[in-house]
């Protein structure tokens, strides 16, 4: 039998709130926090709106998840996230104890993969859910950028 609520379907649901930040004029990535198969929390980015290079989309779902819990830990929890987390957003997942990240596109340049720093021992990690569609919608982004200037 096929599950319908699989991490396919949670990363759409991220992608729709990255496509969101893309209306809004901010670097298109989405976040969505899932507990039990129900969404608890979403987010995406606001560093423009907010004025605030820390209001990116993982952090938005991490605040938004631990006042729906009542609490700051996330084990039972999974973050879906259009764009592999950076330093920041990856430490701040470290410290939520999240029970799994699941990402789209990989971020050779800033994600904390390549800067090696480490997540929460007991986090799973899967990526590449919708990577093509998560990294055209950036690429898209900053191509759109670039004709403006």
């Amino acid at each position: 039998m096929i599950d319908p609520f699989d991490d396919d379907y949670y990363m759409k649901k991220a992608l729709d709130e990255a496509y969101e930040a893309y209306d809004k004029g901010e670097v298109p990535v989405g976040a969505v926090i899932v507990m039990n198969n129900q969404i608890i929390a979403r987010g995406h980015n606001l560093t423009e709106q907010l004025n605030d290079v820390t209001a990116h989309a993982e952090m938005q779902a991490f605040t938004a998840a631990a006042n729906f819990l009542g609490g700051k830990y996330l084990q039972d929890c999974t973050l879906y996230v259009t764009l592999e987390p950076c330093q920041m957003c990856a430490g701040a997942s470290y410290w939520t104890q999240i029970g799994k990240i699941v990402y789209g596109a990989s971020d050779v340049q800033r994600g904390y993969s390549k800067l090696n720093t480490l997540l929460h021992p007991k986090t799973k990690v899967v990526s590449g859910i919708r990577e093509e569609e998560c990294s055209k919608l950036l690429k898209d982004f900053f191509l759109s950028r670039r004709d403006l200037n």
